[in-house]
């Protein structure tokens, strides 16, 4: 499985969907530090609240293959901006948490998620594991191996290693 790293706001459920894909119990535990283990990198929501720390979420995504914006269905307010793959030289995902709540507003966090430059969106529930199945099997997806030519043609394109070549570039 290709290592995923979570970033986001504090209780946006990112713990809650670690222990989700592993197939834990969900139990409460604030983060309190960047958690590393052999899938996940868990990082504390304040690195993505504070300008102070935000720096060191573009420094984890070099350790991971795939990074997740995950955000609740329910958040009043968005922390990431347009073109967030521009400093993440990963896949980036959205990832919307709650979606079950009732204060659900998921077009928006969609749509949040797509200005930031998410390639695919996840809508999850941690508790009864909805969605979390069609997560796993896009984290089970074997990352393209390039060789040093392909990647620089790639790079003549202006394209990232992983996703396909348009056919008029070919």
């Amino acid at each position: 499985m290709r290592k995923l790293f979570l970033m986001g706001r504090s209780e946006a459920g990112k713990t809650s969907l670690t222990q989700a894909l592993k197939g834990e119990e969900l139990h409460y535990k604030k983060t309190q530090y960047t958690k590393s283990d052999e899938d996940t990198i868990d990082s504390p929501g304040e690195y993505a609240e504070s300008k102070r720390f935000s720096v060191g979420l573009a420094c984890f995504s070099f350790e991971a293959d795939v990074v997740g914006i995950v955000q609740a269905a329910d958040e009043p307010f968005n922390l990431f901006g347009e073109g967030c793959q521009s400093f993440i030289l990963r896949p980036l995902i959205g990832i919307i948490t709650k979606i079950d709540s009732p204060y659900a507003n998921i077009p928006m966090v969609r749509q949040w998620l797509e200005n930031a430059g998410c390639e695919r969106i996840f809508l999850v529930n941690n508790v009864t594991r909805e969605g979390i199945d069609e997560l796993l099997d896009y984290l089970s997806q074997d990352t393209p191996k390039l060789t040093m030519e392909e990647a620089r043609y790639r790079q003549s394109l202006g394209l990232n290693e992983w996703g396909p070549i348009p056919a008029e570039a070919k």
